[in-house]
């Protein structure tokens, strides 16, 4: 049998190096930007939480609305 070896040159493997790099930055830019943009999405969808009992007795106070009838 007879097979023809051939190796990988440094100039490859820096070539390779330089793209893993390039294509390893691009996807964390871009699942990033993808992950932003669904967070943003989500929140503009979620109604806002009704207040707490608290939070209802200190907006009443602020605007003077008496809690005792």
């Amino acid at each position: 049998m007879n097979t023809v070896g051939t190796t990988l040159t440094p100039e490859f493997w820096r070539q390779f190096t330089v793209l893993l790099v390039i294509a390893t930055a691009v996807v964390v830019v871009v699942g990033a930007a993808l992950d932003a943009l669904v967070l943003r999405t989500r929140g503009r969808r979620t109604p806002p939480a009704p207040p707490t009992p608290a939070e209802a007795w200190k907006r009443q106070a602020a605007h003077g609305v008496s809690a005792r009838h």
